[in-house]
C-alpha cells in the first residue's frame, strides 16, 4: 500500500491515472460539528489533507445556500469534502489492519455515503462489511493484465462473494471487497492506468463509446480518444495531476455521457444525460454530433433523451468543451433538495429546450476556445439494420476479425477472468472490449486463428463463456439483484441466466431477443429499453396447502423497447403481478416470444411435457427471494 508520506511523480500523460497519495491525517470531526459546519460554517477552499481544492469551493454562493437547506447528502458534502474520502479510506484501512478499529465503527455518513466517491459502495443490507468497488473504464477497453488483477483482488473472498461484474455502462465492478483491502486495490488500479475515484454517488459515471471503435468498417467516429478525453475532464485534477477532479466533486446527482460511433448506437445515447449521435454536416460534410439530452432511469421517472437542437464537430476540443459547459450549468443550477428532481432532464425542462440551448452556447462562448455550436444536422437516412456484437465478424483491417464472447449476465468468476485474459493474450494482443450488453469482444483476431479460438475449452461446450451463443442467452442483461443490492426485490443474475438457458431449449427465434432483468423500479437493468423486460414486483399465487392467495416474489413484464436508430422506451407494463416461479414465468415468456417475436417451438426429441416437469421440479420451483 502506498504510504501517506510517499512521493509521487506529477508527470502527466493524457488518459493515464496516477495514484493519489494522502498527506497528514487529523482526527475526523464529530457528527455534531459536521452538522453545524454544513449549516453555517465557512467553506474550505483547499483541503489540507489532499492538497486539492474542495468540490464546494467551485460552487457559487447561491448554490451553496441551496445545498445548506438541501438533502442530508448535500449537507454531508458541505461538511466534509467528498474527495477527502480518498484520504479516509487509507486511514480506515490502516486502523483495521492494526486492530485499532473495525469496519462497523466507521461513521455511518462515511460508510454509506462519502466512501462512494472513492468508488467503494457498502452493501450493508445483503453483505455487511463488504463493498462493491466500481472502476472507470472509458470506452469499455481493458487489457489482460487488468483482468487478471481484478481476479486477484476478489479471489480471496470466495466464489460467492468474490466475483467481477461487467455493467450496463461497459464498466467493471469488483464484488466482496473489504475496507482494509481498498487501498491495495486503488494502488493496483493506478499502477495499471485505471481508477475507482468519482465512480459512484454524485459523480460523472463511466464514459460509454463504441465497442467497435477503430475496427468497424461502417464507423463514422472513432470514440476512443473522445471517451478518454472526457474521462480526464471529469476525473483528472489539472492542478495536482492526480486522479480525483474537485471541479466535479460536488455535483447534485450522478451524470451519464455516451458517445456513439455510428448508426448502430451501441452506446445507447437515448438513455444518457448527454448523448452524442454522429451526423455529418449537411453543407460541409464535416463529421460531427447531434446532441441529445436528459435520458435517465430512476424509481420515480423514466425519461428518454430529447433533441437539443445542437450540433458540434466530432473533434476533441468541441466534445470536451460542450460537455464541460453542460456540466457547469448542471452543477451550479440543478436541484439540491429533492434528489429525484436533480437529474439534467428536470433542469432542461425548467429552462425550456431553446433557452437551455442558448445558455449552453453562451457558456461555451465564455470559454473563448473557438468552439462553434450549430443547429442540429439531418441524421443519415436509408435502410440500416443494427449489427450484432456477439459472434465472429470481419473488421475493416484486412485479415482480422472481431470475436464476441458471451459473458452470461456479465458475471465472471475468478477463473473465468483468468480464462478471458488468457484468450486475449493468445488471440487479441491482450485487448478486451466490454459492451453495454455485459459481454466482451476480442478485437484484431487473425483470421487464421479463428478455428483454434473456437476450440478453446474456456469457450467450449462445458463453459459458461461462448463464442457462438443463442439469440436469447446472448442478449440477456441483468442488474446486480438481491444477492448484493438492498433495493432489489428479487434475485436476478442467476435466475436470468437460468431462464435464458431454458428458453433456448424450448423455442427458436430468428433474431436476437433482448431480455433484461431488474430487481426494482430503479431499472438499473434498463428493462424499458429491452425487447422483453422483467422487473421485480409484488405478485400473489395460490397456496395449494391453504387454498389462499399468498404474496410471492413476482414481476412486471415490459415489451417493445428498442435500441439503435429508432430507439424507444416501453414505459407501460405489458403484464403485471406475474409470479416468478418457473411454472408461472416461463409459459408467460414463451407466449410473448411467440405472439410478439415470431418464436416457434424448438424441435426436440424430448417431449415438451417432460421439459415442463423439469421446470417445476423442487430444484427450480422458486426463483424469487429477498421479497
Amino acid at each position: 500500500m502506498v504510504g501517506y508520506k510517499a512521493a509521487i511523480s506529477t508527470a502527466l500523460v493524457a488518459s493515464i491515472s496516477h495514484a493519489f497519495v494522502p498527506s497528514t491525517l487529523p482526527q475526523s470531526p464529530s457528527p455534531n460539528t459536521l452538522e453545524a459546519t454544513a449549516i453555517a460554517g465557512p467553506i474550505e477552499q483547499v483541503d489540507e489533507r489532499t492538497g486539492k481544492s474542495t468540490g464546494t469551493s467551485f460552487l457559487p454562493e447561491d448554490t451553496i445556500a441551496r445545498a445548506r437547506k438541501g438533502s442530508p447528502i448535500e449537507k454531508d458534502k458541505l461538511a466534509r469534502d467528498a474527495l477527502s474520502s480518498i484520504v479516509d479510506v487509507y486511514d480506515y484501512a490502516r486502523k483495521i489492519r492494526e486492530g485499532t478499529m473495525t469496519w462497523d465503527e466507521v461513521e455511518k455518513a462515511d460508510l454509506n455515503t462519502r466512501l462512494k466517491f472513492v468508488g467503494m459502495v457498502h452493501r450493508d443490507k445483503r453483505t455487511p462489511g463488504r463493498f462493491m468497488m466500481r472502476l472507470k473504464v472509458p470506452n469499455g477497453i481493458i487489457n489482460s493484465d487488468q483482468m487478471r488483477f481484478y481476479a486477484d483482488c476478489v479471489g480471496k473472498y470466495g466464489p460467492e462473494l468474490g466475483v467481477v461484474d461487467i455493467t450496463t455502462r461497459a464498466n467493471i465492478q469488483l464484488r466482496g471487497v473489504k475496507l482494509e483491502d481498498g487501498p491495495d486495490v486503488i494502488d493496483g488500479l493506478h499502477a495499471r492506468n485505471q481508477t475507482s475515484f468519482q465512480t459512484a454517488l454524485d459523480s460523472v459515471r463511466n464514459m460509454v463509446g463504441s465497442p467497435l471503435a477503430g475496427i468497424d468498417p461502417l464507423e463514422m467516429v472513432d470514440t476512443r480518444v473522445l471517451c478518454n478525453a472526457l474521462n480526464d475532464l471529469v476525473s483528472l485534477d489539472p492542478v495536482t495531476n492526480t486522479r480525483g477532479n474537485p471541479a466535479w466533486g460536488n455535483l447534485p446527482r450522478k451524470f451519464n455521457i455516451a458517445v456513439s460511433g455510428g448508426r448502430d448506437d451501441y452506446a445507447h445515447t437515448h438513455i444518457n444525460d448527454i448523448g452524442l449521435d454522429p451526423a455529418p454536416h449537411a453543407e460541409t460534410g464535416v463529421m460531427g454530433f447531434n446532441v441529445v439530452l436528459g435520458g435517465y432511469m430512476s424509481i420515480k421517472r423514466i425519461a428518454e433523451s430529447i433533441d437539443s437542437g445542437m450540433w458540434i464537430p466530432a473533434d476533441r476540443e468541441s466534445v470536451v468543451t460542450l460537455s464541460e459547459a453542460i456540466l457547469r450549468i448542471f452543477r451550479d443550477e440543478s436541484e439540491r433538495k429533492n434528489r429525484q428532481k436533480a437529474r439534467l432532464m428536470w433542469l432542461v425542462e425548467k429552462y425550456g429546450v431553446e433557452e437551455f440551448k442558448a445558455e449552453v452556447i453562451r457558456e461555451i462562448e465564455s470559454y473563448n476556445r473557438g468552439v462553434k455550436v450549430e443547429d442540429a444536422q439531418p441524421h443519415p437516412t436509408g435502410p440500416y439494420e443494427r449489427r450484432d456484437l456477439l459472434g465472429i465478424y470481419p473488421q475493416k483491417q484486412e485479415g482480422l476479425s472481431r470475436v464476441g464472447v458471451l459473458i452470461p449476465t456479465g458475471r465472471l468468476s475468478v477463473d473465468e477472468c483468468r480464462d478471458l485474459a488468457d484468450l486475449a493474450d493468445k488471440y487479441s494482443n491482450g485487448e478486451i472490449r466490454l459492451t453495454v450488453e455485459q459481454n466482451a469482444i476480442l478485437p484484431n483476431v487473425d483470421n487464421d486463428m479463428i478455428s483454434d479460438l473456437k476450440k478453446e475449452s474456456s469457450v467450449g461446450k462445458n463453459s459458461r463463456l461462448k463464442v457462438q451463443a443463442g439469440f436469447i442467452e446472448g442478449n440477456t442483461v441483468s442488474c446486480t439483484g438481491a444477492q448484493f443490492c438492498g433495493l432489489a426485490l428479487i434475485e436476478t443474475k442467476s435466475h436470468a441466466e437460468e431462464v435464458a438457458n431454458r428458453l433456448e431449449t424450448l423455442v427458436t427465434v430468428d433474431r436476437p431477443i433482448r431480455i433484461h432483468w431488474t430487481g426494482c423500479p430503479n431499472s438499473c437493468g434498463q428493462v424499458q429499453a429491452a425487447d422483453i423486460g422483467i422487473m421485480g414486483a409484488p405478485a400473489r399465487q395460490l397456496n395449494e396447502e391453504t387454498g389462499k392467495m399468498m404474496a410471492v416474489p413476482g414481476c412486471k413484464i415490459f415489451v417493445g423497447g428498442k435500441i439503435g436508430e429508432d430507439a424507444h422506451l416501453s414505459l407501460d407494463p405489458y403484464k403485471t403481478g406475474i409470479p416468478l416461479a418457473y411454472e408461472s414465468l416461463i409459459p408467460e415468456l414463451i407466449d410473448i416470444l411467440k405472439n410478439e417475436f415470431g418464436a416457434v417451438d424448438k424441435k426436440t426429441k424430448t417431449r415438451k411435457r417432460d421439459i415442463f416437469k423439469k421446470l417445476i421440479s423442487p430444484n427450480f420451483r422458486q426463483i424469487g427471494g429477498h421479497s
